[in-house]
Order: C-alpha cells, then sequence, then structure tokens
C-alpha cells in the first residue's frame, strides 16, 4: 500500500470525523453545568397603604444551582434553546437610607425557563462554536416567606408577601468547544427583563390585615453558565 494511499485514507477518515462533529439540522444539544443568577436590581420606594415611604427599598442576592440546557438544530446555523434550572432562592434585605441595616426581610424561590432562537455563525465543522440567542423568559416566584426583622420593622403580629410572576425578553451569548464527536466544554451568559411587584402585607394580633405594602422591583440578573455539553 502506498504512502499517498495510506494519506489519502487518513484524509477521508479525519474529514469524516470533523463532519460527525458538526451541529447539523435535526441535531439535539444537551447542555449541563452551574447556573449563577446574578440580580442586577433595583426597586421602588415602598409604599405603605399608599403613602411612599423614601429611601425604603430593597435589594436581592446572587444564587447558584445547576442548571440544565437544551437546542435543537432546525438548520446548521440556526437553532431553539431553552434553559432550565433546579429552583434558585433569593434572600430580599433592606436597601436604601431607611432599611439599609435592616439585614434580610423575606425570602422567595423561582423557576425561570428562557426560550431563545439561536444562531451559530460558524460552519458546522468547527470545533469551537460560539452563539447568540435572543427571546423570552418566564419567571415563577413560589414560597415567598417574611422574616421576623420585617414584623418587626412594621410593627406587626405577623407579615406576608408575594411577587407576582414575570415575563420579559431575554439575550444570550454562548460558546460550545468539542472534544470529541460527541462531548464538549460549555460556557454561556444570558441577561433577562425580569420585574416583579411585591406586595407585603401587615396582620395585627387577631389576624387581621393592619397594612399593605408594594414594592415595584426590577431583577434584571446576568446569568452565568460553565458546564459540558453532549450532542445527539
Amino acid at each position: 500500500m502506498s504512502f499517498k494511499f495510506k494519506l489519502g485514507v487518513l484524509a477521508i477518515g479525519v474529514m469524516a470525523a470533523t463532519s460527525a462533529q458538526a451541529y447539523q439540522a435535526g441535531d439535539i444539544i444537551v447542555r449541563a453545568g452551574a447556573v449563577t443568577v446574578d440580580p442586577q436590581d433595583s426597586s421602588s420606594n415602598l409604599d405603605l397603604n399608599g403613602t411612599s415611604v423614601p429611601g425604603a427599598r430593597v435589594s436581592v442576592d446572587s444564587n447558584t444551582q445547576l442548571g440544565l440546557a437544551g437546542t435543537y438544530m432546525f438548520t446548521d446555523h440556526f437553532g431553539v434553546g431553552l434553559l432550565a434550572a433546579t429552583p434558585f432562592q433569593h434572600n430580599i434585605e433592606g436597601d436604601g437610607s431607611v432599611l439599609g441595616g435592616a439585614g434580610k426581610l423575606a425570602e422567595t424561590k423561582h423557576l425561570p425557563p428562557t426560550l431563545t432562537l439561536q444562531y451559530y455563525p460558524l460552519h458546522s465543522s468547527s470545533m469551537v462554536q460560539p452563539y447568540a440567542g435572543v427571546g423570552v423568559n418566564y419567571t415563577n416566584f413560589f414560597e415567598e416567606k417574611t422574616t421576623d426583622t420585617l414584623t418587626t420593622t412594621l410593627g406587626a403580629a405577623s407579615t406576608s408577601i408575594e411577587l407576582d410572576d414575570s415575563v420579559g425578553v431575554a439575550a444570550e451569548l454562548g460558546v460550545d468547544i468539542r472534544l470529541d464527536e460527541r462531548f464538549g466544554l460549555n460556557a454561556a451568559v444570558w441577561w433577562a427583563d425580569i420585574d416583579t411587584e411585591a406586595t407585603i402585607k401587615a396582620y395585627d394580633g387577631s389576624a387581621n390585615l393592619a397594612g399593605t405594602g408594594k414594592l415595584d422591583v426590577e431583577i434584571d440578573p446576568l446569568v452565568y453558565m460553565v458546564g459540558f455539553t453532549y450532542n445527539f
């Protein structure tokens, strides 16, 4: 067998392997890893029984959970992506001149499924696949709880808090680095427009409603993910 023939066979093999590693129409790409939600938050002043309380604001801390993202490629360059995760838990803390030193006032859990249309600009055979996406985020808040700190601050016997669900635009940037024909590394960042209205209720010792407060909170987080990718 001649050297040229061997070289030709090797070249064909490399080309076939590269093709097998490509993102193509019909592929399903699964990504898993650590996801951090880092709120770039701000809030209005507390509106207590219809009266604004200047300097009575809140902030929201960050949280990291296990994330899972999937993409279906309907062409070699375009796909539909979905971001999901185990529930995130955030502390809601006092902020502003009035509540800035109060500490934790409440907590909440949420699920932020995000659907995006993704674009992969490079040729499908590239081992490095950057992508960008734009779409919609739906955030469902649940298991909201207040703390004794909030109850004491409001001079109530007990309190409750409820956060409205949010729907807003989302954008993402990411990159996959292929290690073999199935596995690779992934890093991605999302921005999501998440706005909610928090309704706080204060009750007296007889469980009668004593007052209602409202806050508009813009969470607008950056969401970071680092993990692995596998394609079918």
